[in-house]
């Protein structure tokens, strides 16, 4: 059970929850920088569903700019993930 627990969380339990930790904490620094809360993500979630909701589907087309603005982060960072686990 033990070596299936570490297969999947890549590490060890501990070293694995010390790392989570970590990056909690940068990432927890660099929000209050910013000024930004969990919250607000939720709210922003929300206000695009009503928003959507509120002016028809018309408003698809925004999801569909936030998707694609999304993916220029997001697929980039896969592939050099991706290539860089493949070296393993």
């Amino acid at each position: 059970m033990s070596d299936q627990v570490n297969k999947f969380l890549g590490d060890s339990l501990g070293r694995t929850l010390i790392k989570l930790l970590v990056v909690s904490l940068i990432v927890g620094f660099i929000m209050a920088f910013f000024g930004l809360a969990p919250l607000d993500f939720l709210y922003w979630v929300r206000n695009l569903v009503l928003d959507v909701w509120h002016r028809g589907f018309s408003a698809l087309g925004r999801v569909g700019d936030y998707l694609l603005l999304g993916a220029t982060i997001v697929i980039p960072i896969f592939l050099i993930l991706r290539l860089f686990s493949y070296r393993r």
